[in-house]
């Protein structure tokens, strides 16, 4: 808990200034530029083009293909290959920036730095280092709105979860148990993307794709596979976990844990891959807490799971959120089932709604900073073999 009043006490007095000249008004259309126009990228893409006044006015990648492409959804956007001419452009007031994690500070600082609100995909920072970045750009920039794509956050299981905890219909809640399996059919790795022969040095600014990461000569399969390897990718900790780990931190208010491990391995796809297929993650937290994680890419029989573990009863989150008694202390609890719908594209609209009121969005930068940092001290442990700890003081990893 320590660290997150030590993070908030830095932040304070920033949200009294959010009314100001960056709030639109409720009729007018936000011009929305991209960086980044890969998968997940045109996702946002074609949840903003059904979005009520919302124009996508520019995109920017390092891939010239991907630009073409991009232009198929918004025929009369400009392109860029250079980022920096899109946040030039003083008519285009928000940016979703969908590039791979080790680019996100560069692109995250940039942007608020050119007055623009921020879609920031997930997980928000790389490494310790980028996240201090990132809060000092968003300290200078606290009239804009910023959410991180961590879209469960915007579900409506958070209502649902938040019912269940009232009460104390739980009691002490001592573990929350996560699960995050996948399979798929022999010969096709997960992850895996071929390399197009438009993948050429002339095609991609293959410096920009490495930005701050180690210079290495063009490498095609690295650009494309960028999540295989460790120079910009956390792998499927900053994919997954922090899905997890953000809608649990947001509804139960946790703190960045203050020790990690993880182990695991590459145990299945021998593919040049640099991140574990299988892993297990355990965190302990000052609230008395132990969140676990447990993630692997060769079974999906426990599927994408989470139980909060509590002495008076259990929620169990999946497709759905249910709370079920435990009936040695609550004999005549019920079982209870979520309904609380989520509207379609439900985070993204909430983001282009607070550009408006200049309210807090669902998964504010905070919350961003909180996930990224517990993401971090997993990757740190497995990398170095041993379990870590957060030092709050020194804001460090030791």
């Amino acid at each position: 808990m320590q660290s997150r009043r030590h993070f908030i006490s830095k932040i304070t007095g920033l949200a009294g200034s959010l009314a100001s000249s960056n709030v639109m008004g409720a009729n007018e259309r936000v011009r929305l530029g991209v960086i980044g126009t890969g998968d997940r990228g045109m996702a946002l893409v074609r949840e903003a083009l059904a979005a009520p006044n919302v124009e996508v006015a520019a995109f920017a990648d390092v891939f010239t293909k991907r630009l073409e492409e991009a232009r198929r959804a918004a025929p009369e956007a400009k392109t860029y290959l250079d980022y920096r001419y899109l946040l030039e452009d003083a008519s285009i007031d928000a940016v979703i920036v969908a590039t791979p994690q080790h680019l996100h500070c560069e692109h995250f600082t940039a942007a608020l730095e050119a007055g623009k609100h921020v879609y920031q995909e997930k997980t928000m920072a790389f490494t310790v280092e980028h996240a201090k970045r990132m809060r000092a750009a968003r300290q200078k920039a606290a009239k804009l709105a910023v959410q991180i794509g961590h879209q469960g956050c915007s579900s409506g299981q958070v209502a649902d979860a938040l019912s269940f905890l009232a009460g104390g219909r739980l009691g002490k809640i001592t573990a929350i148990h996560a699960h995050m399996f996948r399979n798929t059919p022999h010969g096709k790795p997960q992850w895996s993307r071929p390399v197009h022969p438009a993948m050429t040095p002339e095609n991609i600014l293959w410096k920009a794709f490495l930005g701050e990461a180690p210079e290495r000569p063009f490498d095609a399969n690295r650009y494309i596979n960028w999540r295989f390897f460790q120079d910009y990718s956390g792998g499927n900790v900053y994919e997954n976990l922090c899905h997890q780990l953000a809608f649990w931190y947001k509804v139960m208010d946790l703190g960045i844990p203050r020790r990690v491990h993880m182990t695991g391995g590459i145990y299945l796809w021998k593919d040049g891959r640099e991140v574990p297929d299988t892993m297990s993650v355990t965190m302990e937290h000052a609230e008395e807490l132990l969140f676990s994680w447990d993630s692997g890419f060769g079974n999906n029989h426990l599927g994408n799971t989470e139980e909060v573990l509590g002495t008076d009863g259990t929620i169990a989150r999946s497709q759905q959120i249910r709370y079920y008694p435990q009936k040695v202390n609550r004999p005549d609890g019920n079982e209870m089932l979520g309904a609380t719908p989520t509207p379609r594209a439900a985070h993204l609209v909430n983001f282009l709604e607070c550009i408006h009121t200049a309210k807090e969005t669902n998964c504010p930068f905070e919350l961003g900073f909180r996930v990224s940092v517990a993401c971090r001290m997993a990757v740190e442990s497995y990398l170095q073999g041993r379990p870590v700890e957060w030092d709050a003081a020194k804001e460090e990893i030791v």
